[in-house]
């Protein structure tokens, strides 16, 4: 059974930066969609990022447009994890972060939440002005 831990979440200023882990356990498919999402206060869970992929190659990014420039997606394939690097943040970034996956599928952009089976327990990011 898949299994996503996620960490490196915290509270940060304005303008500062965090790097968000995920820990991918027992994921067995050569094809993959990986996903970052976040859910503020009262609000809908929303795609931040994206890598889909076959193998270590001839990976594909997507990026929600408020992130671009800033939020980077990448797979650590000695640590086994989806990471998303994110910098100059900002207040509007407060939210639940959850990483999801999806095996034996690529994407080329973010999905609804649904698409995807599984999921992380979530980390906190908040940033204060």
């Amino acid at each position: 059974q898949v299994r996503l831990v996620e960490s490196g979440g915290g509270s940060v200023q304005a303008g500062g930066s965090l790097k968000l882990s995920c820990a991918v356990s027992e994921f067995h498919f050569s094809q993959y969609c990986m996903a970052w999402f976040r859910q503020g206060p009262g609000q809908n869970r929303e795609g931040v990022a994206t890598l889909g992929g076959k193998g270590t190659t001839n990976r594909f990014t997507t990026y929600e447009e408020s992130v671009k420039g800033r939020f980077t997606i990448s797979i650590d394939n000695m640590k086994t994890t989806l990471d998303l690097q994110m910098n100059n943040l900002t207040p509007d970034d407060t939210a639940m972060y959850y990483c999801a996956v999806r095996g034996g599928v690529q994407c080329k952009t973010i999905p609804h939440a649904g698409f995807f089976d599984d999921w992380g327990q979530g980390t906190q990011v908040t940033v204060s002005s």
